[in-house]
């Protein structure tokens, strides 16, 4: 009797279990592991300049993440409102609360990470920074934001191109590595490239023997 009640134990335990059902199966379902192409380095600086790309991407993705949710947000806020005069009072409470929230934190990036951010509010969006401005308020507004950009040596213009840009590769093989161990809640980019493919084009352009 205790043999039988074993073997319904072993039995049961692979039984994967619905509300509705049980599913046979003989095997154990594992994580799903995320794998990805080797990156090489010639060097032990090209190695800590991709740590410290590494780290200022993991400390402004997060703000670049909130702006698109906050986009989504307002996009679909403002197709319901009818008024015009009513969504300007919106999109500056809106701008008011993201300036209160986070006006401390943003002014504690450096340039480089602002670089960085801007870069990813393209990935994130689909449009710049100045384009997302310019649409919301206006192009003297927008203006206004570029110059005030450009005393830093910033540009709200700036594209993310993984294609074309070494270092925007990289930071897109930072952000899919971190979502891979686990480390943020990566968004799908508003853009159009493929991951596998940027690995081999950019392995290729990299080794002058494979290049015509």
């Amino acid at each position: 009797m205790a043999q039988e009640k074993d073997s319904l134990d072993i039995s049961e335990q692979l039984l994967y279990k619905f509300e509705t059902d049980s599913i046979p199966n003989s095997g154990i379902r594992l994580k799903e592991v995320v794998l990805f192409q080797p990156l090489r380095f010639k060097s032990m600086k090209e190695l800590r300049d991709y740590v410290i790309l590494r780290n200022r991407t993991l400390r402004v993705y997060p703000y670049a993440k909130l702006a698109a949710d906050r986009l989504d947000t307002l996009t679909s806020r403002l197709e319901e409102i009818k008024k015009k005069r009513q969504k300007k009072k919106y999109i500056k409470r809106i701008e008011k609360f993201i300036y209160d929230e986070f006006e401390v934190e943003l002014k504690k990036l450096s340039r480089s990470q602002g670089r960085i951010l801007i870069k990813l509010v393209h990935r994130q969006t689909g449009a710049t920074t100045h384009e997302l401005i310019k649409e919301l308020r206006n192009g003297w507004k927008a203006m206004i934001y570029q110059t005030t950009a450009s005393f830093f040596k910033l540009s709200l213009k700036e594209t993310y191109d993984p294609e074309t840009i070494y270092e925007d590769f990289l930071i897109e093989d930072i952000l899919q590595r971190a979502y891979g161990d686990g480390l943020i809640e990566l968004d799908p980019t508003a853009l159009s490239y493929d991951l596998d493919s940027l690995y081999t084009l950019w392995k290729e352009e990299k080794n002058p023997l494979t290049r015509d």
